[in-house]
C-alpha cells in the first residue's frame, strides 16, 4: 500500500470505528447518562443526519482550499469532536458532539477517495480507493469489536478515548506522508463543484448507491434476530457471525476495486444481479445454521464489491469538479442505511417475517439494478442526454 494511502486508511479506521463502536456501547452509555436504550441508540441517528448533512456544507466550503490541508483539518476535527465524546458529561453534549465529529464524515471519504486515486495511475484508481476504504472494513472486524471490549471493561469514556489517540496517529501520518499539492481543488472553485450537479450520471450513480445501501440496512439491521430466531444460531454466537460478515467486506472491497479498474459499470451491474440471487438464496436457506453462516460471509463480499466501483463511478462522471459529488455520494450511502432499516421495519409492521425480509432486500436490489441498467444505457447515447437543463434556464 502507498503511504499516503496508508495515512488515509488509518484515519478511515478511526472514522469508521468512531461510526460503529455505540452500538456496542448502548447499554453502558444509557446507564451512565441516565437515558433509555432507545434514546441512547439516537445517537446513531443522530450521527447519520450529521453525514448526511453536513458532506455537502463541508465540501462547499473548502472548495478552494488545498486538499492536504482539507484533509489534515477533518481529521483533527474527529480527534477534537471524540474528545468532546469522552467527556461529555450529560446526553446531549454527547449527542451534540456526535453530530459535528459527523459532519467531517462524508467530505473526508469524499474528499480522500479523490485524494488516493490522484496517487496512482489512471487504472488503478478504484484499487487505491478502495485501499483506502480498507481501514472502514478493518474498523468492523478490528475496531468495533477491541473498542466495545474496552468500553466493557474500563467505561464507554475509554473507548473515546482510544478513538482520540488512533485520530492523532492519523493526522500527523497525513501531515507527514500525504503529498503537498495533491489533487489541486477545482479551478472553477465552488460553482464548478455545484455546477457539475446538473449531470444526469452523476445523480444516478448517487441513486444507486443509495438504493444499494438500502438494501443490505433492510435486512441486516435485523440479522440478530434472524440468526437466533429463525437460524437457531446461540446469542454468543452471532459476534462470531458478525465479524465473518466484516471479513466477507474487507475482502469485497480490495475484489471490488480490482474489477472496477478492469470494467466498472459491468462489475457494478453483475455484483448486483449477485445480490438479488444472494438475497433470494438467504430467504431459502436461513433456517440451516451452518448454510446460513457460509452465505453471511458470501453477502458481505458483494455488499462491499460495489462500494469502490461507485465512488469511483461518481468521481469519473463528476470529473470536471469531483470533490462535492464524490463527498455526497458517501451521504448517499448514509441516507441509503437510514432509509433500508426504515424499509425492514414498515415491512415487520405488515406482517413480512424475519426469514422473508430477504424478499425485501432482492426487491431494492432490482430497483438499484434497473437504475445502473438505465445509467449503463446512457453511456450509450448521445451526451446531451447527461445533463439536466437547470430549472428556468432557456435553450
Amino acid at each position: 500500500m502507498p503511504l499516503p494511502i496508508l495515512a488515509l486508511a488509518i484515519a478511515s479506521f478511526c472514522i469508521g470505528t468512531t461510526e460503529f463502536v455505540i452500538m456496542g456501547l448502548l447499554p453502558e452509555v444509557a446507564a451512565d447518562l441516565g437515558v433509555s436504550i432507545p434514546a441512547a441508540g439516537l445517537l446513531v441517528t443522530g450521527y447519520a443526519l450529521g453525514v448526511v448533512f453536513g458532506a455537502p456544507i463541508i465540501a462547499i466550503g473548502t472548495a478552494r482550499l488545498p486538499r492536504k490541508a482539507v484533509l489534515i483539518g477533518l481529521a483533527s476535527l474527529f480527534v477534537v469532536g471524540n474528545l468532546f465524546c469522552a467527556l461529555a458529561p450529560n446526553y446531549w453534549t454527547l449527542m451534540v458532539a456526535r453530530v459535528v465529529t459527523a459532519f467531517g464524515h462524508g467530505a473526508f471519504f469524499g474528499i480522500g477517495s479523490v485524494v488516493a486515486a490522484s496517487l496512482v495511475p489512471k487504472n488503478q484508481r478504484a484499487s487505491a480507493m478502495a485501499l483506502m476504504f480498507a481501514g472502514l472494513t478493518l474498523a468492523n472486524i478490528l475496531g468495533v469489536p477491541a473498542g466495545t471490549a474496552l468500553g466493557e471493561a474500563f467505561g464507554w469514556r475509554s473507548t473515546f478515548y482510544a478513538v482520540v489517540a488512533i485520530g492523532i496517529i492519523s493526522v500527523a501520518a497525513i501531515a507527514w506522508l500525504v503529498p503537498a499539492g495533491v489533487a489541486p481543488p477545482s479551478s472553477g472553485g465552488i460553482a464548478s463543484e455545484v455546477k457539475v450537479l446538473g449531470k444526469l450520471q452523476v445523480w444516478l450513480a448517487m441513486i444507486i448507491s443509495a438504493l444499494a445501501s438500502a438494501s443490505l440496512f433492510s435486512v441486516f439491521t435485523y440479522i440478530k434476530p434472524i440468526l437466533t430466531d429463525v437460524s437457531g444460531i446461540s446469542v454468543s454466537a452471532v459476534t462470531w457471525v458478525l465479524l465473518l460478515f466484516g471479513a466477507g467486506m474487507t475482502v469485497g472491497n480490495i475484489v471490488g476495486g480490482k474489477l472496477a479498474d478492469w470494467k466498472l459499470m459491468p462489475t457494478v451491474l453483475g455484483t448486483l444481479v449477485l445480490l438479488v440471487a444472494m438475497f433470494l438464496f438467504l430467504a431459502e436457506i436461513s433456517s440451516l445454521p451452518m448454510v446460513m453462516i457460509a452465505t453471511v460471509f458470501v453477502w458481505g463480499v458483494l455488499t462491499f464489491v460495489i462500494v469502490p466501483p461507485m465512488q469511483m463511478r461518481v468521481v469519473e462522471t463528476a470529473s470536471e469538479a469531483p470533490n462535492l459529488a464524490a463527498t455526497l455520494n458517501q451521504g448517499a450511502f448514509n441516507m441509503g442505511n437510514a432509509a433500508g432499516a426504515w424499509i425492514g421495519s414498515v415491512a415487520i409492521s405488515l406482517g413480512v417475517a424475519y426469514q422473508h425480509l430477504p424478499f425485501v432486500g432482492a426487491a431494492t436490489t432490482l430497483l438499484a439494478l434497473a437504475v445502473a441498467l438505465f445509467s449503463f444505457w446512457i453511456d450509450r447515447r448521445p451526451a446531451e442526454l447527461d445533463y439536466v437543463e437547470p430549472v428556468g434556464s432557456t435553450s
